[in-house]
């Protein structure tokens, strides 16, 4: 079998002549940019082959696609740094403080009571006149200390019982999953009540976090993060879903995810000097097709109508069964989902906010390829997905790119000379353009005139900025000269066509899911915005653009990765995984594109900010200055 030899890397992995070279790289546990899921139509795969027979189709500006590329010898390749995936970035702090309205909730959080919980016992030694069997001598002890009169017993405990007792002269942990009867998970000899932690996981489809959680006292000990490694198989959900019907695909993605969560855990655990065995709960919120694939569910049937999950509620599930590191007692718990596109990961969201429990009309927004809303208070929650795409995450955009180091994440147009001033990620030369890049360069070219509102460049203005190139007009952004890829990166009209069908998705989202609640963007009281991209995201040009309503800018509050907020909730209190239950329940989930009026409202929204401009006074304001 050849071999294939990855560059700066120094990777060599062999890989048969029928597989190709993103293969290989995802073989040698290296990630390469494949928004399209390796269906040859991105671009974005670029390598350059330094030695060796291939067989592909050479790229117009210079090497191959790694997705279409297959060795015919042993060969060299080189990873360009504009097709790296840089975990770096993903550790940099988000650039807006969460407001008081958030930290308040942070620091009430919830009371300490976790589903799972460790209990001391010292028991007495058996002898002739006491030799009950050892899992009735622990039982009863343990039920008198419950106040329960029944008790499940895993029985795995069974095998370790006698040894666990005599160790430590029948003084004993117990691990407990507080349920309706409690259920018996493990015993430690001794007592490791003060070794007790759980691992809250936001699984992204982009990005996994984790934190490490001391569940005696609620306190998080370390947080890490990695980009999910499916997305070496597909940007989005669509297309994962897609490669998981080819032969192994879904095999393939479940293990990538596990194999990253083990990652993580094993991170953290030995930077904190805990062991993987003290880890006693996984709480993990996702989006519906990634919980699937965590779990090894089929997820066809959720792309086809009538759109159905395998399931929306689950149980717990022992970590080692699914091959998460732990100790026997060890169980995973996963936020439930409401609908196909809308996850438990809004679900952990609204919990952590906690909207469900207030009066104030509130829309809570997640932007990204799903383009999650909700909106509601105490008295109902109605939901839905957008299906934005993934233009705010660099998909689509011919030098769109995630937020890793060399993104350029702000841009300011000098309304003169028409020259622009970049802010990359990192301070680095720049690759690319990221998606809180790509709405401050929207809002810039709007506002300054460049592009009017249906997105088209002004042919009469004179720079050598603005130009016809090979697919049409464009705003040349950094000149080859002064980037990192060595050519120019440019901004076309196909990629503001597609950002303003992403930010019209949004938008014509918020009005048609209000209307079909008899409500209108007017009467909303409080905008939420979660995931780690409204970290970085400019409100003000967010708003230029049309991706956000134009409402009183006090109402708008930044609340960062919600979904690892409330799995961590979910982690520290029995209370909240209940409470995770009841608003899913809660959730009336509108299907937006069954509404009689959606492409009405989307059609309308396919301008800067609108069509209509009177929602959106203060935008027309300044465009009249």
């Amino acid at each position: 079998m050849p071999k294939v030899t990855f560059l700066p890397a120094n990777v060599t992995v062999e890989i048969p002549e029928d597989e190709t070279i993103i293969r290989a790289a995802m073989k040698a546990g290296l990630h390469i940019n494949a928004s399209c899921g390796g269906a040859g139509v991105c671009g974005k795969c670029r390598v350059f082959v330094e030695g060796g027979e291939v067989e592909g189709e050479p790229l117009p500006e210079g090497g191959y696609k790694a997705c279409t590329l297959y060795p015919r010898s042993d060969v060299i390749v080189r990873i360009p740094v504009e097709s790296e995936v840089d975990r770096r970035a993903l550790l940099r702090p988000a650039k807006k403080v969460a407001s008081a309205w958030l930290e308040a909730r942070k620091a009430a959080q919830v009371s300490l009571d976790p589903a799972i919980k460790k209990l001391y016992l010292e028991l007495e030694p058996p002898s002739l006149e006491n030799n009950m069997p050892d899992l009735a001598r622990l039982e009863t002890a343990l039920l008198q200390k419950l106040g329960e009169n029944k008790l499940e017993v895993n029985w795995r405990v069974l095998h370790d019982l006698p040894y666990k007792l005599r160790e430590k002269d029948f003084a004993v942990t117990s691990v407990v999953l507080e349920e309706k009867p409690p259920k018996l998970l493990g015993i430690e000899a001794g007592n490791t009540k003060k070794r007790h932690f759980a691992l809250a996981v936001d699984v992204g489809t982009t990005t996994i976090c984790a934190q490490l959680i001391d569940l005696t006292n609620g306190e998080v000990l370390g947080e890490t993060s990695d980009y999910n490694p499916q997305i070496s198989y597909g940007e989005d959900v669509i297309s994962r879903i897609e490669f998981a019907r080819k032969k192994d695909g879904l095999k393939i993605l479940h293990e990538k995810v596990i194999e990253c969560l083990a990652k993580l855990a094993k991170e953290l655990c030995e930077k904190h000097k805990v062991e993987l065995e003290e880890i006693s709960h996984y709480s993990i919120a996702g989006n519906t097709v990634m919980s699937h694939f965590l779990l090894f569910l089929e997820p066809r049937f959720l792309r086809e109508s009538p759109y159905v999950p395998v399931a929306s509620r689950f149980p717990f599930i022992p970590a080692k069964e699914l091959g998460l590191p732990g100790g026997k007692h060890t169980l995973l718990s996963l936020a439930p989902c409401v609908a196909s596109y809308v996850g438990g990961d809004i679900t952990a969201g609204v919990v952590a906010t906690g909207m469900a429990k207030e009066a104030p009309l509130t829309l809570f927004i997640d932007i990204g390829t799903n383009g999650e809303i909700v909106v509601g208070n105490q008295d109902f929650l109605a939901c839905a997905a957008c299906s934005a795409g993934p233009a705010f995450e660099g998909g689509g955009i011919k030098y769109g790119m995630r937020a890793t180091t060399g993104a350029i994440e702000a841009v300011h147009i000098d309304p003169v000379t028409l020259e622009p001033m970049i802010l990359t990620i990192g301070n680095k030369k720049p690759k690319g353009i990221c998606g809180s890049g790509i709405i401050s360069l929207l809002a810039n070219l709007f506002i300054e005139g460049i592009i009017d509102q249906s997105g088209k460049f002004r042919r009469d203005l004179e720079s050598p900025r603005i130009r016809q190139g090979r697919e049409g007009w464009e705003y040349v952004l950094v000149w080859k000269e002064e980037s990192a890829i060595g050519e120019d990166i440019v901004f076309t009209e196909a990629d503001i066509d597609n950002l303003i069908r992403a930010k019209g998705a949004m938008f014509s989202g918020y009005q048609t899911l209000l209307e079909s609640v008899g409500l209108d963007i007017t009467m909303v009281e409080r905008v939420i915005l979660a995931g780690n991209f409204g970290s970085f995201l400019d409100l003000e040009q967010a708003i230029i653009i049309g991706l956000l309503p134009d409402l009183p800018r006090e109402n708008f509050y930044f609340v960062g990765n919600s979904s690892l907020i409330g799995a961590r909730m979910a982690a520290l209190s029995k209370e909240a995984l209940k409470e995770m239950e009841r608003v899913a329940q809660m959730m009336t989930h509108f299907e937006l594109s069954a509404h009689p009026g959606y492409m009405d409202y989307y059609v309308s929204a396919l301008f800067l900010p609108h069509t209509n401009l009177d929602l959106f006074p203060t935008v027309k304001e300044l465009l009249q200055k």
